[in-house]
């Protein structure tokens, strides 16, 4: 493809902490998360016009003109289009973050007496849950207090929000289903890039979920991170069978 003069986006890899604020930002889709940091996936899908720039919180962004391949109208459409496609059946993408505020206080009154007892509410702050679904640069993982669930545990154990997931980040996955290698990999995205304090792993007694605590280490050494590291065992009926250290 001929190259012509024209502006386009530059990213400092240097300034870029990949909290990915600048994906959302993108209605083009040309920048992503790898390893770490944004990049730009394709040239032809930037129209130049820096709409992401007054996303990115540390000024790695700024718009240059240099030759490029031109933007790309109908390839930008057709990426578009195959992102959308693989959107999860329930309508969750990936980068479609949330962060959850407590309610404010005429809210809270005006929920049904029935749900506004302490023990009803959640400790969940934030979307997605599912570990393949997080960018490791979604901004409430910076500094957070991680906990890393096998998935039956949220099922197991009856008191999970107020003993384990309140204060912490949750990430959730099946260590038996699931792409463990891929699950290493982020887990090593995330220790490098977003400075987590502490992460706590809850797996079931069942020797598949051994898997997960193994993953954990394995992206936390892949980083060359020494974060502080605590292990549950549950039981089939959500006792606390193992705690270490």
């Amino acid at each position: 493809m001929k190259k012509i003069l024209r502006k386009i986006i530059e990213i400092d890899e240097e300034l870029c902490d990949g909290c990915g604020q600048c994906v959302t930002g993108c209605d083009e889709g040309a920048l992503q998360i790898i390893d770490g940091k944004a990049k730009v996936v394709s040239e032809t899908f930037c129209d130049g016009l820096g709409a992401c720039i007054g996303e990115c919180p540390t000024g790695a962004l700024k718009i240059v003109e240099r030759e490029a391949p031109p933007f790309d109208e109908e390839a930008v459409k057709k990426h578009l289009s195959k992102k959308e496609q693989e959107t999860m059946p329930c309508g969750c993408p990936s980068a479609h973050i949330q962060i959850f505020e407590k309610p404010i206080t005429c809210e809270a009154a005006n929920k049904p007496k029935s749900l506004q007892s302490v023990e009803d509410e959640s400790a969940l702050t934030h979307w997605p849950i599912q570990i393949k679904l997080i960018p490791a640069g979604a901004p409430f993982l910076k500094g957070a207090d991680l906990l890393v669930l096998a998935d039956c545990t949220a099922v197991a154990f009856p008191s999970l929000h107020r003993d384990l997931l309140k204060g912490r980040v949750v990430m959730m996955g099946c260590p038996k289903f699931d792409d463990v290698q891929e699950y290493v990999q982020k887990f090593a995205d995330i220790f490098r890039t977003a400075d987590i304090k502490s992460v706590t792993v809850a797996v079931m007694e069942v020797p598949c979920c051994s898997g997960m605590p193994m993953i954990v280490r394995k992206g936390m050494e892949a980083a060359n991170k020494k974060t502080p590291l605590t292990e549950i065992v549950l039981s089939l009926r959500g006792k606390v069978m193992k705690k270490s250290p």
